[in-house]
């Protein structure tokens, strides 16, 4: 399949930019005995098995995508993967790209960190961008909750699966985060592993360092990052968030962020304290 946003998107797709040799993300891509990323290769999602000289008939927006989108004729190489295999090199088949042959692996299978995005929907665009940034900063699993002053209610799940993917797709990235539906609060709190680390964005944290409180606690389980609405937590469910056994309240500074802005600040900090950026 091919995610709807690929689909939306299908006129214009903005290139995955080169890596600079002096940034940090560059240096995840060329680290030695690491299997290098190729930017320069189309990378799609495909729902199928993938082995050596497995055949993949694509759909016909995958198929658009490929000879009307991006001009490919067959013989044309590009990457697939399907989150559970590892990346695949395949070549394109037929008049239309509609047939791809898978050739070899080009990466193995990753472990994805442990790092669930606990927030409160945001409308449409933001929740999309949210959604995207989150996979890029390497969220497992994105989990909308229903607190008080929640302002989007209803979640389309299947859009925030199309974005994952999308995000995926452009990223290099290998396993594809999980979607579940929006539950409240209060219920997420009750089921959640209580040896998991929860993180939560507090102006009112009393450690302004945000990466000296995460050191200071245990991720070993895993780690839940938690955002809240942009009214804020009510007085009851912050009393029940600070109640949790192994929580960090997450200071981000003296200035106010949007929820959006938050959440990718909250990620950045987590996978900094936890070694989570750093190539194994």
């Amino acid at each position: 399949m091919i995610s709807a946003a690929t689909r939306r998107n299908a006129a214009f797709r903005p290139p995955v930019p080169t890596p600079n040799r002096h940034s940090r993300t560059a240096d995840l891509a060329v680290v030695e005995g690491m299997p290098r990323t190729d930017f320069r290769k189309p990378r799609l999602f495909v729902d199928r098995p993938l082995h050596p000289r497995a055949a993949i008939d694509l759909d016909r927006n995958q198929s658009n995508y490929l000879g009307n989108v991006l001009r490919l004729s067959a013989g044309d190489a590009i990457l697939v993967f399907n989150g559970r295999d590892g990346e695949w090199s395949a070549t394109t088949h037929g008049r239309h790209a509609e047939t791809l042959v898978v050739d070899g692996q080009t990466r193995p299978q990753d472990l994805a960190a442990d790092i669930r995005y606990v927030f409160a929907p945001l409308k449409h665009a933001r929740l999309d961008y949210i959604v995207q940034k989150a996979v890029e900063m390497g969220a497992s699993a994105l989990c909308p909750v229903i607190t008080r002053h929640t302002q989007a209610r209803r979640v389309n799940a299947e859009r925030m699966r199309a974005n994952v993917i999308e995000a995926a797709e452009q990223c290099g990235i290998l396993s594809l985060a999980s979607v579940t539906e929006p539950v409240p609060l209060s219920d997420f709190l009750a089921g959640r592993d209580q040896g998991r680390l929860l993180a939560f964005c507090d102006e009112e944290a009393e450690e302004a360092d945000a990466i000296l409180a995460l050191r200071r606690a245990s991720a070993a389980q895993g780690v839940d990052v938690l955002i809240g609405p942009e009214g804020g937590f009510a007085d009851d469910e912050r009393k029940a968030l600070l109640g949790q056994p192994n929580v960090v309240r997450l200071s981000l500074g003296p200035r106010i962020l949007r929820a959006d802005t938050a959440g990718v600040a909250a990620l950045a900090l987590v996978g900094a304290a936890f070694g989570y950026f750093v190539a194994s």
